[in-house]
């Protein structure tokens, strides 16, 4: 965490916020492609990965967010990242 901590202070002026998410078992899922909805314990996802958690940094490129993930998979092996551009809405219009 100490090592992870480092990255994340070096790219702190760009670095949103981070969320580490919790463990399935800990998930309620909405299924709303039945009327009325179902409410179930857990997600139930027919797959072996899970996504732990997630950093928004303000990067302007990919090859700036490729350079971060770098960073973090040297101090944090094994795993993905997925690195993904992020769209904020705001009541029927986007940023883009």
């Amino acid at each position: 965490m100490a090592k992870l901590g480092a990255v994340m202070e070096k790219h702190k002026p760009k670095l949103g916020p981070v969320a580490r998410l919790l463990p399935t078992t800990a998930a309620t899922t909405l299924r709303k492609d039945r009327e009325p909805p179902l409410v179930i314990d857990g997600p139930f996802a027919e797959t072996k990965q899970q996504l732990l958690g997630f950093y928004i940094i303000d990067c302007a490129s990919l090859d700036e967010a490729l350079e971060f993930a770098r960073e973090l998979g040297a101090v944090n092996p094994g795993g993905a990242y997925e690195i993904r551009p992020v769209d904020v809405l705001f009541a029927g219009a986007t940023t883009s």
